[in-house]
C-alpha cells in the first residue's frame, strides 16, 4: 500500500473534439458541418454572434470557426468573448471581406489562422486537424506535469506503519509553509525523497528544487557551488557562474549532510538564512535569496553543537521544523510493501516476468535488521531480480547474509572463505565488484557473444544486457 495525498481517477473515455461554426450564411454552416463531421469532429452551429456567445457560455468548445462580418457581433467580437470564457480556445477566422485591421485584431486576440472566402476545403481540414492536435498535445503536457508532480509527492515513500503515517501527516502539514525544515535519520532512510515530497506539495512547486551534498566536496568548491562566482575570482574561474542559491530562486534548496559543512561555510550559510542575501565568490553585488531551505543529516547535531563542531545559532536556524525518519528495522511491517515496489520497478527495467516474492524469501526479508535501510533493501531486490530465472523470487537468490550463510568472497562458488577484516569493509561495493567480475568473465569466455555469456550465468539476454550496460562492459 503506497500512501499518497491524492489518487488519480481512472481515465474517462475522451469525447471527440468539439468545433463551433459561426456564420450568418446557412449554406456555409451546413457545408462546414458536413465536412467536419465526416472528419470525426462534434460540430455546433450558430447563425450569429450572440447565439455563438450564448453557446460558448453553456458548452465547452475546442475550436471556434467564425465568419468575421456578421449583422450583430463580428467574428472578432465572438473571439474576444470566447477568450474570456476559455483563454485556451483556438480560433480560425473566415471572411469574404478581408482587411488588414480585422486580421491584425483577430491575431492579436489569439486567432490561430485567417482564411479568405472562397477557401479550399482540404486546406481548411488540414488547418483544423493541425490546430486540434496542437491543443490536445498542450492539454496532455499539462496533465503530464500534474501527474509528475503527484508522482513526486509520495509515490516513492512507502509505508503504513504508525511511524511513517506520522511522517506523511507532518509532510502534508508543513509543505505549504515557507519554514526551514531539518530532516534527520540514518543513511538510506529516504530523506531525499521526503524533501522532494515537501517541495512538490509546496507553494513553490512550479519553481526549481536543487540539491547539494555538503559532504561531497571541499570547502572552496562548496562555496562556489552554493553562491556562484565571478570571472577571475580564483584560478580556473574563466566565466561568471550562478550558484545554486540563484538557480533555486523562489524554489527550494536541499542541503544534504549539512553536518559535514565546515565552520567557515556554516557562518556564510547562517548569514543567508538570517538576511536572505548573499554575494558570489569574488563579487560585490548583494543578491536576494528567496528560497525555502530543507536540510538533512544522519548525524546527531545536538552532540556536534555540544562538541563545538556545529554552530548553535545555525542549528536553531535550520531546526525550525524537525522531521525524524525511522530506520527500516523499526518499521519491518513496511518491508513487504517496499520490496514489492522495487520488484515491480526492476522487473520492468530488466524485462523479466517476475511477479512475486516467495513466502520463504519474504520471511528472510522481514527478519533482517537492514543496517543500510531502504537503500540496502533496494539493492537486494535488484540483485534478486537479476539472478532469478523463475516468476517468483526464491531464497537462494537473496544475498548469503540474509540467508544466514557464511559469505564466500574471493574464491567464487564453493571457494575459500576470506576472513572479515578487523576494520570491516563495504559489503555492498564488494558484492557489486564480484558481480561485475562474473559478468566480465562470462563475456570473456563467450568471446564477447552476450547470448552465450548470459546462458553461462543462467540469466536472460535482456537481464545480461542490462548489467553489461550498468557496469559499462564491452
Amino acid at each position: 500500500m503506497t500512501i499518497a495525498t491524492e489518487s488519480i481517477a481512472p481515465a474517462t473515455e475522451r469525447r471527440p473534439p468539439r468545433i463551433l461554426v459561426v456564420d450568418d450564411e446557412r449554406s456555409m454552416r451546413e457545408l462546414l458541418a458536413i465536412v467536419l463531421r465526416r472528419e470525426g469532429y462534434e460540430v455546433l452551429l450558430a447563425e450569429n454572434g450572440r447565439s455563438a456567445v450564448s453557446l460558448l457560455e453553456r458548452e465547452p468548445v475546442d475550436l471556434l470557426i467564425s465568419d468575421i462580418k456578421m449583422p450583430d457581433l463580428s467574428g472578432v467580437d465572438v473571439l474576444r468573448a470566447a477568450k474570456k470564457i476559455d483563454q485556451d480556445i483556438l480560433g480560425i477566422m473566415i471572411t469574404a471581406f478581408a482587411s488588414t485591421e480585422s486580421a491584425v485584431e483577430a491575431m492579436r486576440l489569439g486567432a490561430c489562422d485567417y482564411l479568405s472566402k472562397p477557401f479550399d476545403i482540404d486546406l481548411l481540414k488540414m488547418k483544423v486537424r493541425e490546430k486540434i492536435e496542437n491543443r490536445q498535445l498542450r492539454q496532455e503536457n499539462v496533465l503530464l506535469k500534474k501527474t509528475l508532480g503527484l508522482a513526486h509527492q509520495f509515490a516513492n515513500i512507502i509505508g503504513r506503519s504508525a511511524s511513517m503515517l506520522d511522517v506523511f501527516k507532518m509532510v502534508e502539514t508543513v509543505s505549504r509553509t515557507n519554514s526551514t525544515i531539518l530532516l534527520t535519520g540514518e543513511s538510506g532512510t529516504g530523506k531525499g525523497l521526503v524533501a522532494q515530497a515537501i517541495h512538490f506539495n509546496s507553494l513553490r512547486r512550479e519553481k526549481p528544487m536543487v540539491s547539494l551534498n555538503c559532504g561531497a566536496m571541499p570547502e572552496n568548491l562548496l562555496e562556489s557551488e552554493l553562491f556562484g562566482h565571478m570571472r577571475g575570482a580564483f584560478t580556473g574561474a574563466d566565466a561568471n557562474k550562478k550558484g545554486l542559491l540563484e538557480v533555486a530562486e523562489r524554489g527550494t534548496i536541499f542541503l544534504d549532510e549539512i553536518g559535514e559543512m565546515s565552520a567557515v561555510m556554516q557562518v556564510k550559510l547562517l548569514r543567508v538564512l538570517q538576511e536572505r542575501r548573499f554575494r558570489r565568490v569574488g563579487g560585490l553585488e548583494e543578491l536576494q535569496a528567496d528560497i525555502r531551505v530543507i536540510a538533512a543529516t544522519n548525524q546527531d547535531l545536538t552532540r556536534l553543537v555540544s562538541e563545538g563542531r556545529f554552530r548553535e545559532d545555525l542549528f536553531y536556524r535550520i531546526n525550525v521544523i524537525p522531521i525524524a525518519l525511522p530506520p527500516l528495522r523499526d518499521r519491518l511491517e513496511d518491508v513487504p510493501l517496499i520490496a514489492e515496489h522495487f520488484l515491480a520497478k526492476y522487473a520492468e527495467q530488466m524485462g523479466k516476468t517476475i511477479t512475486a516474492i516467495s513466502h520463504e524469501a519474504m520471511e528472510l526479508l522481514i527478519h533482517h535488521d537492514w543496517p543500510g535501510n531502504i537503500r540496502e533493501l533496494e539493492n537486494v531486490i535488484e540483485r534478486a531480480v537479476a539472478l532469478e530465472a523463475t516468476p517468483t523470487i526464491l531464497p537462494e537468490n537473496l544475498p548469503p547474509a540474509l540467508r544466514g550463510d557464511v559469505p564466500r568472497v574471493g574464491g567464487g562458488p564453493g571457494g575459500p572463505i576470506e576472513p572479515l577484516p578487523a576494520s570491516g569493509f563495504d559489503l555492498e561495493a564488494h558484492v557489486k565488484q564480484i558481480e561485475r567480475g562474473y559478468i566480465a568473465e562470462a563475456l570473456k569466455r563467450a568471446g564477447g557473444v552476450q547470448v552465450k555469456a548470459a546462458e553461462l550465468l543462467g540469466m536472460s539476454f535482456r537481464s545480461f544486457r542490462y548489467y553489461v550496460k550498468k557496469y559499462n562492459l564491452r
